[in-house]
């Protein structure tokens, strides 16, 4: 089981009932490792995202989610910004604990070495976030 640290630097995400174990559970349930693991996640508004897509990627915007996979006991971070997620959830038609548990997973299985960049891996790590999507109590991300 990882030990998972939240740092929630935009007071929006209080509206969640509680962030911290929200988050908490949603990475654990995503965390397929045996090994010991330390994930930091950073719940924060678009503007500290836009600056960490801008110098690390390259990208002059703000996403949904960011994840820094790191080596050793240190998994990585994953970032989700606030406002990119609500406008999403909104356009998707999908609640705001839906999709940010979907944003949560999807950032879980980056730092466990899963990706997309190929329809191969897309499609492989589509299915398992849907898996534990719906384990989850969720509806497939994916579903329109």
């Amino acid at each position: 089981m990882p030990v998972v640290d939240i740092q929630i630097r935009d007071k929006r995400f209080w509206r969640l009932i509680c962030p911290r174990s929200f988050c908490r559970h949603i990475v654990e349930s995503a965390w397929k490792g045996a090994e010991e693991a330390e994930i930091s996640v950073v719940l924060a508004d678009d503007d500290f995202v836009h600056q960490l897509n801008k110098h690390y990627r390259g990208k002059d915007k703000p996403t949904n989610v960011l994840s820094f996979e790191n080596e050793g006991i240190c998994a990585g971070d994953i970032v989700v910004a606030y406002g990119v997620l609500t406008r999403e959830a909104r356009a998707q038609h999908k609640s705001f604990r839906a999709h940010l548990a979907h944003l949560l997973v999807h950032g879980t299985l980056h730092l466990q070495k899963y990706d997309h960049l190929t329809d191969k891996e897309a499609t492989k790590m589509e299915r398992l976030e849907t898996k534990i999507m719906q384990k989850l109590g969720y509806p497939d991300p994916y579903q329109e």
